[in-house]
């Protein structure tokens, strides 16, 4: 099982409604169909802590991540 993550993760896939029936994994999400993440704190492409976000970086022990 994977690790979670960050709760504040979010990608565009999660607001179009005919695709959220498909339910991604992290996997397709890592593989570049939907490649663009932004953090919800931040409202951008980095997170608090100044660093790039996607699936594989939010993730604990990352200051900034939140179950």
């Amino acid at each position: 099982m994977n690790p979670p993550v960050c709760r504040h993760l979010r990608t565009k896939k999660m607001f179009i409604p005919f695709q959220n029936d498909s339910a991604p994994g992290v996997a397709e999400e890592i593989s570049g169909q939907h490649p663009h993440f932004w953090c919800n704190r931040t409202l951008t492409e980095v997170g608090q802590d100044d660093q790039p976000v996607d699936p594989c970086r939010c993730r604990e022990p990352r200051a900034c991540f939140e179950d």
